[in-house]
């Protein structure tokens, strides 16, 4: 960033010397994407929590209401696709069930790249739609619900880490069968994982050297399993914060009619513009959640 800052006011000099218009749209050019640059920077300082790095699986459900609110699922979920485009991300679509007459039942995303969970993570939650329904033959005002939950990605093997000043290895004489030799030397090993007192052990080989390999890998084995479950109990977590989709539930509402507003809940921050809102220019939300977390909010 100091770099491109350097670059941006070297532009600027230059373009005031020559006193030239092409100059003068080149720096303008160079100092918005500085700045855009810069936004996202400073967003992703924000982002410290173990998960914050990853990638992130997005799902949308509507709320009771049938094709009102499966509609409104549609829309939510094309607003979360525009805005992974917008960011870059890599993405694929693992699950799309389309409505009965319009909309869709439920939808996944898995979003690939860095911080995609840190900044989506606070997008968990109800989400409140207002507007004339097209579906109303009477042109009437109609309220719809729809849900999006994020979560970290997991991959399907967990590496697993292991610092050597974290284990404790321990030798001793076998027991049991094996034969004469087995019995006199200290083949057999004992792995104690301090961290997480994980205890393992192996006597089936003759040599220690076997032994040790062996019983690494039942601690890996081991660790991992620890980790899955760890896994498992931060998604149950997640899920317990689930409210049902309805009134009074909602983190943010967008309103169409009578007047055009996009408002947090949480944060208070709002915007009338809707439809950019809809393309994907959710940032302005990110950015006063992650504030609002930075400042004990």
């Amino acid at each position: 960033m100091e770099t491109e800052i350097e670059d941006v006011i070297l532009m600027w000099e230059l373009a005031e010397e020559s006193d030239d218009v092409a100059d003068v749209k080149e720096a303008t050019i160079a100092f918005d994407q500085m700045k855009e640059h810069l936004d996202l920077f400073e967003l992703t300082t924000l982002l410290s929590e173990p998960d914050d790095r990853r990638g992130a699986i997005l799902t949308v459900h509507p709320g009771a209401g049938g094709t009102e609110s499966q509609d409104w699922a549609l829309m939510l979920w094309r607003m979360y696709i525009r805005w992974i485009e917008r960011r870059g991300y890599a993405y694929e679509v693992i699950d799309y069930q389309s409505g009965d007459e319009a909309g869709i039942k439920s939808a996944s995303v898995e979003i690939k790249g860095e911080y995609a969970y840190g900044f989506l993570k606070h997008e968990s939650g109800v989400h409140r739609l207002v507007r004339i329904s097209p579906f109303d033959a009477n042109k009437r005002r109609h309220t719809s619900f729809a849900s999006a939950w994020v979560y970290p990605e997991v991959d399907d093997l967990v590496s697993i880490e292991i610092d050597e000043s974290d284990l404790r290895i321990d030798t001793y004489r076998a027991s049991g069968a094996g034969g004469q030799h087995v019995n006199k030397t200290s083949s057999a090993v004992r792995i104690t994982h301090l961290p997480t007192n994980t205890v393992v052990q192996c006597q089936s080989e003759r040599s220690q050297f076997k032994n040790k390999a062996s019983a690494m890998r039942v601690l890996r084995s081991k660790l991992y399993q620890i980790q899955v479950e760890k896994e498992q109990a931060k998604r149950s977590a997640i899920d317990k914060t689930k409210k049902k989709i309805e009134w009074g539930s909602q983190i943010r509402s967008y309103v169409f009619h009578p007047y055009t507003m996009v408002k947090d809940h949480r944060t208070g921050h709002e915007t009338p513009k809707v439809q950019s809102v809809m393309d994907g220019e959710i940032d302005g939300f990110i950015q006063a959640e992650l504030d609002g977390t930075r400042k004990g909010k």
